[in-house]
């Protein structure tokens, strides 16, 4: 499960307050921190260079919502595939989003834009009856490229379960 939960957040979150580019669609102001993603395709490599990350960025309903679509390649295995859509909440007032990945896991959690990095707050990653709390931060190395930092709490308090620097194929 363990192994299954890092692949599976890599292509969670993945994927920036103060982050500059240009898109096809003007997002809404909440999600303009997230704007220098759209229209580009990131890619990250795990530590061992076998494995894979790549997060591709489209607005939806003319900057109402952001998809993120993932594939995390492994040589000799199924890709694994997740997409998330990110959200304004108007009731809640923060950019919410939604998980769901082809091995039938989902999270749901909010967004919150710094200077310079995106930063997801502790949530829950569900699969098979099981459940995990994660957090993650994205902070940006240039205008090509942002570290993907995930912890997992466990019981003795927050592990690395991987940083990852994704850069900007297309």
């Amino acid at each position: 499960m363990r192994l299954k939960l890092r692949i599976t957040l890599a292509g969670v979150l993945v994927s920036a307050a103060a982050f500059s580019g240009s898109a096809a669609a003007a997002p809404i102001e909440p999600l303009q921190p997230m704007a220098f993603l759209a229209g580009h395709c990131w890619k990250g490599d795990f530590p061992g260079g076998k494995e894979t990350d790549e997060h591709c960025f489209a607005w939806l309903y003319d900057g109402k919502a952001l998809r993120d679509t993932h594939t995390v390649r492994t040589p000799g295995r199924p890709d694994y595939i997740g997409e998330t859509t990110y959200y304004w909440d108007s009731a809640a007032k923060r950019v919410e989003f939604v998980y769901i990945e082809n091995l039938g896991g989902i999270s749901r959690g909010n967004m919150q834009s710094m200077p310079e990095a995106l930063i997801f707050p502790p949530t829950q990653y569900v699969a098979d009856g099981q459940a995990m709390t994660y957090r993650v931060r994205w902070t940006r190395l240039s205008d090509t490229s942002y570290e993907a930092w995930s912890e997992m709490q466990g019981k003795d308090g927050w592990t690395t379960m991987f940083k990852l620097t994704m850069k900007r194929s297309s």
